[in-house]
């Protein structure tokens, strides 16, 4: 059964400057148990939220399966974490999560590509590891909530 696993808001960049560095601390709250989303806008309480320049890639996706054990949304700084759904296959289509408050459209845009901070945050070789399992970077359709726990999924045709 699909489940999102975890949920991260999070309100500053980690990863800036070199990744030898390390990253910045986390800020205390940032994985949390139910997202708010809103059409157009992205993830309330993120970094990102309404930028122009993220979005259509306001909310980021990654599937448990494509990480090793133990690592997490603290590690690769996407903001659903996801069980038993393909998401690197779903570019191009419209995908809705429904976790008891009702669904919440995301337009699948792109792969969200790992980066050097991989081989940092998540262990060394998880940039290569990580090529094509990277996630998925979207735009919100509509407004809703996203909570840990079981999920209905729907796919669909992207409607442009």
């Amino acid at each position: 059964m699909p489940e999102i696993v975890q949920l991260l808001a999070s309100p500053v960049h980690r990863f800036e400057g070199r990744p030898s560095d390390g990253p910045a601390p986390a800020p205390p709250g940032e994985v949390v148990d139910h997202l708010a989303i809103r059409a157009g806008l992205g993830v309330v309480g993120d970094r990102y939220f309404g930028r122009p320049a993220h979005r259509d890639a306001a909310v980021t996706l990654i599937a448990r399966e494509s990480l090793p054990p133990g690592a997490g949304l603290i590690q690769v700084r996407r903001n659903i974490l996801v069980a038993g759904i393909a998401v690197d296959d779903l570019v191009g289509s419209e995908l809705c999560l429904d976790s008891g408050d009702g669904p919440v459209c995301l337009r699948v845009n792109r792969r969200a590509n790992p980066c050097a901070w991989m081989d940092v945050t998540v262990g060394p070789g998880a940039w290569k590891a990580l090529r094509g399992k990277g996630g998925i970077r979207c735009t919100p359709l509509n407004d809703g909530i996203l909570r840990v726990g079981p999920v209905t999924v729907t796919v669909s045709a992207a409607v442009v």
